[in-house]
C-alpha cells in the first residue's frame, strides 16, 4: 500500500497595492477553517469548502473593499488556486477526477473537476438575484475563473435548478468541497500520475 506523502499542504502570500492575502492550504486534513476575509458571505462560503472538503484552510485577506469587493474576491480565487497546485506537487497518486452532486433544498448543484493541467472554467448559474445584502454574488465567477487559472484545473459548475440565491452559492461550495477531495485524494492503484501521458 502506497504512503500519503509527507506533506500535502502550502503556504502562500501575495501582496499587491489592491490586497493582502495568506492562505495555508492542507489537502489531508480535518475540515479545519479559519477564514477572515472581510467579506463576511465569502468567509461563509470558503468554512464550507474548508468543512465538506476535509482541508485545513486558513485564509487572511484585506484588500480595497472600500472602493468594491472584487478585487478581494478574485485575488482570495488566485492565491487559493496557487495554493492548491502547490500543494498538489507532482500530483502522483492522485485520483485526478472528481465529482459530486449536492442538494440544498429546493437547489442542486453538479461540480466536475479535472486536475488536467489545463485551466478551463465552465460556469452554467442563473441566480434569482445577484445580490445577499451588499455583496455581488456575480463576482464568484470571477473567483473561480482565477482559482481554475491558478490551479490548472479544469472545472465546470452546474445548477440544475435553485430559487433561493444562498443555496444555491451554498450547493455549489458544499459540490466543490466533494469533488475537490475526491480528486486530490490518494489512489494505491495509480502509479504516477493517471495519464497516459505521463505527466499532468
Amino acid at each position: 500500500m502506497k504512503a500519503t506523502p509527507i506533506s500535502r499542504c502550502a503556504s502562500v502570500e501575495r501582496n499587491t497595492t489592491e490586497t493582502q492575502i495568506n492562505v495555508e492550504f492542507g489537502l489531508d486534513g480535518l475540515g479545519r477553517g479559519h477564514v477572515q476575509t472581510t467579506i463576511p458571505f465569502l468567509d461563509h462560503m470558503l468554512q464550507l469548502l474548508s468543512k465538506h472538503g476535509f482541508f485545513d484552510l486558513t485564509v487572511q485577506a484585506k484588500g480595497d473593499t472600500e472602493i468594491d469587493d472584487h478585487h478581494t474576491v478574485e485575488d482570495i480565487g488566485i492565491v487559493l488556486g496557487e495554493a492548491l497546485k502547490q500543494a498538489l506537487g507532482t500530483k502522483e497518486g492522485v485520483r485526478r477526477f472528481g465529482w459530486a452532486s449536492v442538494p440544498l433544498d429546493e437547489t442542486l448543484a453538479q461540480v466536475t473537476i479535472d486536475l488536467s493541467g489545463r485551466p478551463y472554467l465552465v460556469y452554467h448559474v442563473e441566480l434569482p438575484q445577484r445580490r445577499i445584502k451588499s455583496f455581488d454574488l456575480g463576482l464568484f465567477e470571477d473567483f473561480f475563473q482565477a482559482f481554475v487559472t491558478h490551479g490548472g484545473l479544469n472545472l465546470h459548475v452546474n445548477v440544475q435548478y435553485g430559487r433561493n440565491p444562498h443555496h444555491i452559492m451554498e450547493a455549489i461550495f458544499k459540490a466543490l468541497a466533494k469533488a475537490l477531495d475526491q480528486a486530490t485524494s490518494i489512489d494505491e492503484r495509480v502509479t504516477g500520475v493517471l495519464s497516459t501521458k505521463g505527466k499532468l
